[in-house]
């Protein structure tokens, strides 16, 4: 596949994961924290049911990037862990694999935190 057909079908996949989200939320009673919790279980769970990792060699980063790619994420890290730790990789595969991820969120979402004047709403 070229890398113009690899950057577009990352762009309609990781969209459709984005639209379709937003449309549960505009439209059911789902709260975004709700959302947040299904996508990356559904990750997770489409991952472990052999379903997630086809997408993901397809569509790159559009599948990747969003919330479900963190449960992608999630689920790979404790399968590898599993594998090499026995039973006790299932606590700890999960993180050692979304570290780099959880890091950067922190150092942003600080950095963020000091750059940013929040206001209240009115």
């Amino acid at each position: 596949m070229g890398s113009v057909s690899q950057y577009f079908w990352a762009f309609v996949i990781g969209g459709l994961f984005c639209l379709i989200g937003q449309i549960i939320i505009d439209y059911t009673k789902i709260t975004p924290a709700r959302m947040l919790v299904v996508y990356v279980t559904s990750g997770v769970v489409l991952t472990a049911v052999g379903l997630y990792e086809p997408l993901v060699k397809f569509a790159g980063a559009g599948a990747t990037v969003p919330l479900t790619g963190f449960g992608y994420t999630l689920a790979v890290g404790v399968r590898e862990a599993v594998k090499e730790h026995g039973i006790l990789g299932a606590l700890m595969g999960g993180l050692t694999a979304t570290a780099a991820g959880i890091t950067a969120a922190i150092a942003f979402g600080y950095l963020t935190a000091l750059i940013a004047k929040p206001k209240t709403k009115e």
